[in-house]
């Protein structure tokens, strides 16, 4: 133990400016670890903001989750997703509730929009504002049917609103002011059940609990009386999701308000989950990259503490010794920082809005010493790779470890099967879809890393093979970096891994989403036909397309409304419940505004109960003109749907086309549509634009309309994961490139020291490391490319249908930065050694 402690002491201090890469290394895995890992306790905390149910000691509302289950491997598995529109509850609910001991007061709760000056707003019973509670600044409750009161000061007693609700203008006077969001506007218990447009179901149901009563022992009762009445959800469920009526406490209570938090927490932990994982990948790879190759500079000398008598024993706890000191001291370094980091990170997510409004993530105090846990993993990670590391020579008989030893056939042939098994995962995402496709391209981006990190110096010797002709060409610098780079395959094999790894990374995650976005593009381009586009932020009033129709010059008019249904489905044996984008159209001459690209049916057939299938996903389903699918709605509704058609521009479009009134009869608060039109092909645009803006009044008409995209509700969250992966990949890359390369550099001084004493100049020796260098780049930048392309084409084609695109721009700045950082690493570590005309002596170590 004595001797290990001496020689771990001794080699700290004489291998400083080796130890500095590793530490570097070590310092970022520590801080990001520390970042993700506290980025994923906050999102398990995670839960929605209780605002308007805040007064409430219980919310009984309708249970916003689906499941499906199915049969997998012998076993029933059941999985779950949450929904994003309102399950109702009946009326009887409230009449349970009220019944119970101990409920001081049960107050039923509707919520409906309202179009409001053009602007967005939310209705609500005037009741239901003491469930926050909100009061009155000035004014009075509504009593009759025409009187309003308006919340956040956003109006004046006595005031005249005209209010659009169900597309119908209706003028109302306030009566009151109070307090909460100026969206807000409470109506009288009565009018309120009347313009939601389903008097005999309810939202929810906020319970306010008798002094003294605990809100645990209430619920309880609550839930058996709620049982006893035999009160289920309002509407059809699929068999097997049982749609019982949930009783809320606590933070719960923010569910029945924000219903998108939930299912975007559970994204959100999926999203950060694959991003940790890949950090932890890439870590791994670098760190005990980085620490193999400082050991490996040393590799005369471990060999020669072997020689002397050291034994095994003592060579690993000496090199254990070493690494674990650095490791502590960059663990904690990056703990430090991860505070800072998850701080910005959420930041970045909120910026973005990554997040759906009311998910709050919280991070309870018990975990904010989680990156002190990651820095823990950060030293033992490093232990194991010092251990292999230097694992090699300490096996070795004293006689035999000064001898340089050449990778064996067992690492040829692990590389060949990782290889193999990359392929074939990339050939499985040809034919799969969705997040399976995408799961299966990343297995094999990272499969393929792995593999050619291993076969690093026979992908080298190969690379020089064919480059060795063109250095020659630079005279006796590019012979010697030539003959160089020939005998050196080892020494270039890990230089080159890092690049492969940064370019096969990047290139995955940048050209993944890029190749998504220019497909959306180019398909949304070829849907539209439309000239015009006509749409209202508070809705479109009654009877505007049929209005819109009559404009003279108006060719044909569609409206569209955006929403999402959930498709539950066996894949490779397990249950899954996918959450699509879709879109409700009226089918009336929709050719002429629309063109999906219809392969089988006719889209003019499209009315409510029947649907038209995206070609790809009819595909998969076996569905086709004539036959059904089932599918689920946005509250958990299930229905079984004939198909009438099916097309091609699915990725636009979405992979379901469904009636507008089937769609819309399932959305609880409807996103604002709009009616897109084709002119006649004589008619003037600006008088038809002017006509529409006449004939639907509150309305706007908009001259070259955006395109109809269907994107998925979590595209900003990907974005947010494409940019964390891509920073943290690349601020490890850089690290390992110039750490292997100053290392190598570092270790080559006696050998430049002694071509100079051999005659070579000091122009001569710059060329031929500027042309190793570039010669590392091209070989990484190239094998990182082939390895991108792999999963990169079976991603783009079972998703696009296209090959995959890469941003120019994106490009020259990865290239831009492995060429940079190579540079930075091959020749400032040897300035000093080429200075002056002669070297004055050739050291064994290189100092």
């Amino acid at each position: 133990m004595k001797v290990a402690a001496l020689l771990a002491a001794r080699a700290t201090r004489a291998h400083r400016k080796a130890w500095t890469a590793v530490f570097a290394a070590l310092t970022l895995t520590s801080l990001l670890l520390g970042a993700f890992g506290l980025t994923l306790a906050s999102a398990w905390s995670a839960h929605p903001r209780v605002e308007r149910y805040a007064g409430a000691d219980l919310v009984v509302a309708g249970d916003q989750t689906t499941r499906f289950s199915a049969a997998s491997l012998g076993d029933r598995e059941t999985v779950s997703a949450g929904l994003t529109e309102r399950v109702r509850i009946p009326r009887t609910a409230l009449t349970a509730v009220r019944a119970v001991p101990g409920v001081r007061t049960a107050v039923a709760d509707v919520e409906f929009p309202v179009g409001r000056a053009g602007r967005s707003a939310t209705g609500r019973p005037w009741e239901a504002a003491r469930l926050a509670p909100y009061a009155l600044r000035t004014g009075r409750a509504p009593q009759r049917a025409g009187e309003v009161v308006t919340g956040g000061g956003a109006g004046r007693v006595g005031a005249r609103l005209t209010l659009r609700v169900g597309g119908r203008d209706t003028a109302y006077t306030v009566v009151g002011v109070a307090d909460g969001p100026g969206s807000a506007i409470w109506f009288t218990g009565a009018e309120a059940r009347r313009l939601a447009g389903h008097p005999e179901a309810l939202d929810a149901v906020g319970v306010v609990a008798e002094p003294g009563t605990d809100p645990g022992e209430l619920a309880g009762r609550v839930r058996k009386a709620l049982d006893a009445a035999g009160v289920t959800d309002v509407g059809h469920r699929a068999d097997g999701d049982p749609a019982a009526v949930r009783v809320l406490t606590g933070g719960e209570r923010g569910e029945a308000e924000f219903l998108a938090a939930a299912p975007a927490r559970g994204e959100l932990l999926a999203a950060l989950g694959s991003v940790a994982g890949a950090v932890v990948l890439v870590a791994l790879l670098v760190v005990s990259s980085t620490i193999v190759q400082a050991l490996r500079q040393r590799s005369h000398e471990l060999g020669l503490l072997r020689a002397v008598g050291a034994t095994p024993e003592q060579l690993r706890g000496a090199v254990g010794r070493e690494v674990t000191r650095v490791a502590a001291w960059a663990a904690l370094a990056g703990a430090a920082g991860a505070v800072p980091a998850y701080l910005g990170l959420r930041a970045l997510l909120d910026a973005r809005g990554a997040l759906p409004a009311g998910l709050e993530l919280t991070l309870p105090p018990l975990l904010w010493p989680a990156p002190l846990v990651t820095a823990a993993v950060t030293v033992l990670v490093a232990g194991i790779a010092a251990l292999i590391g230097c694992s090699g020579t300490a096996k070795l008989r004293p006689a035999e470890a000064l001898r340089e030893r050449a990778p064996g056939s067992a690492r040829r042939i692990t590389g060949l099967v990782l290889l193999f098994v990359g392929a074939s995962s990339a050939g499985a995402a040809v034919l799969q879809q969705g997040a399976t496709a995408a799961a299966a391209a990343g297995g094999a981006a990272v499969t393929m890393v792995i593999a050619c990190a291993v076969l690093g110096p026979w992908i080298a010797e190969g690379a020089m093979r064919l480059l060795g002709a063109p250095l020659r060409l630079f005279g006796p610098g590019g012979r010697l970096a030539a003959a160089n780079c020939a005998a050196s395959a080892h020494r270039l094999g890990a230089a080159i891994t890092p690049i492969v790894l940064v370019t096969a990374f990047a290139g995955v995650q940048l050209a993944g989403g890029a190749t998504m976005t220019h497909a959306w593009d180019a398909q949304a381009r070829q849907v539209l036909r439309a000239d015009l586009a006509v749409r209202a932020d508070g809705g479109l009033p009654a009877g505007a397309v049929e209005r819109i129709r009559q404009v003279p010059g108006v060719r044909a008019a569609t409206e569209v409304v955006p929403g999402t249904v959930l498709l539950a489905r066996s894949q490779l044996g397990a249950p899954e419940l996918e959450r699509l984008p879709v879109f409700g159209v009226t089918p009336e001459r929709l050719a002429h505004t629309l063109d999906p690209g219809v392969r089988d049916g006719d889209l003019a057939r499209l009315r409510p109960g029947t649907v038209a299938v995206g070609a790809d996903r009819a595909d998969s389903l076996g569905a086709r003109p004539g036959s059904t699918v089932t599918l689920r709605f946005g509250d958990g509704q299930e229905t079984r749907l004939r198909v009438v058609a099916t097309y091609q521009r699915s990725l636009a479009l979405g992979d379901f086309l469904l009636s507008r009134e089937d769609l819309l009869r399932h959305t609880s608060l409807p996103a604002t549509g709009r009616v897109l039109v084709a002119t006649a092909p004589d008619a003037d645009r600006k008088a038809v634009t002017k006509a529409l803006a006449r004939a639907v009044p509150g309305a706007r008409a908009e001259r070259d309309p955006a395109p109809v995209r269907g994107e998925a509700a979590e595209q900003a969250l990907a974005e947010v994961v494409s940019v964390a992966v891509v920073g943290a990949v690349g601020g490890f890359t850089v690290i390992a490139v110039l750490s292997t390369l100053a290392l190598i550099a570092t270790g080559r001084r006696p050998e430049l020291r002694l071509l100079r004493l051999a005659g070579a100049g000091r122009g001569q020796l710059r060329r031929m490391l500027c042309l190793e260098a570039a010669a590392t780049v091209v070989t990484g930048l190239v094998v990182g490319a082939a390895v991108a392309s792999v999963p990169l084409l079976a991603f783009s084609l079972s998703m696009a249908g296209t090959l995959p695109y890469l941003p120019p721009i994106q490009a020259a700045v990865i290239v831009s930065v492995v060429a940079l950082t190579a540079a930075a690493g091959s020749l400032p570590p040897v300035w000093t050694t080429l200075r002056g005309r002669y070297p004055r002596h050739v050291s064994p170590s290189g100092d």
